[in-house]
């Protein structure tokens, strides 16, 4: 199995595994103790990595989120709490996520072992996002967390590769996300207004703005043997139908699957 092959078959997993503990019934809860709604706890948290930046670098960067949406959950998570503080209740969310869906998973030992080594060696070279979280401080050494927040840190390079994708493509965000699976409902739910572009001119760039993504995500499955990235992606499957069998299990996020 090629890295590039390897990505792709991998997204799946990645993309639910990395980004369920967002919309976990605990997490919004957590949430609402904070004083913040399920956005603002979304914005802040993802982009708080960041520090306390302002408002269009964390529109830049968040990238698929309309900028007027991102104002208003940034804001108000600012009048509450510093974004910093949301990032870091944000990773233990993460954590605690990881720890009540994937400590019964047997191999989870090995599946943080491969998914760290991807992260590790992952070049952060325009992924503001990624390159943040990779540098924040995981409060959760269990082996579960440790595989959530690995699979969340590979969500974040796979979004920003795709990010970098859609640009290079001739896209806005809004046309990828209208050209998209969710089309306009994946537009509403980023925030956008109507009017939205047509969907069949945008197409073909959309596919090949995916081939893209696989492969940028490549370049950091390539420090994994042959055998060992189809290990992995047996591992991320398995992993995947353990975590549906749960209450609560993996919804996704929304918030970046529909654009990634």
């Amino acid at each position: 199995m090629t890295p590039e092959q390897a990505a792709a078959a991998a997204k799946a997993g990645v993309l639910e595994l990395g980004g369920a503990f967002s919309e976990d019934p605990r997490t919004l809860r957590r949430a609402r103790l904070m004083g913040l709604s399920g956005w603002a706890f979304y914005v802040a948290g993802r982009g708080g990595a960041l520090g306390d930046v302002r408002t269009d670098t964390v529109a830049a960067a968040l990238g698929f989120i309309a900028p007027e949406a991102v104002v208003d959950g940034w804001e108000a998570a600012r009048r509450v709490v510093p974004p910093t503080e949301v990032a870091a209740k944000r990773l233990a969310e993460c954590c605690r996520w990881g720890v009540e869906h994937m400590s019964d998973f047997p191999r989870i030992d090995r599946l943080v072992e491969l998914v760290q080594r991807i992260v590790v060696s992952a070049d952060p070279a325009a992924m503001p996002l990624f390159a943040a979280w990779r540098a924040m401080p995981v409060p959760d050494d269990a082996p579960a967390a440790r595989a959530a927040v690995l699979l969340h840190l590979l969500r974040e390079f796979r979004g920003g590769g795709h990010l970098l994708a859609v640009r290079a493509s001739g896209l806005t965000p809004l046309e990828a996300i209208i050209a998209g699976p969710d089309g306009e409902a994946g537009a509403v739910a980023f925030g956008w207004q109507p009017p939205y572009p047509p969907i069949g001119p945008l197409v073909r760039r959309r596919m090949w703005a995916e081939a893209v993504t696989d492969r940028i995500t490549a370049s950091a499955f390539a420090v994994l043997e042959s055998n060992e990235r189809v290990e992995l992606v047996g591992l991320l499957d398995s992993a995947l139908n353990l975590a549906q069998t749960l209450p609560a299990a993996v919804n996704g996020e929304r918030g970046q699957q529909a654009a990634s």
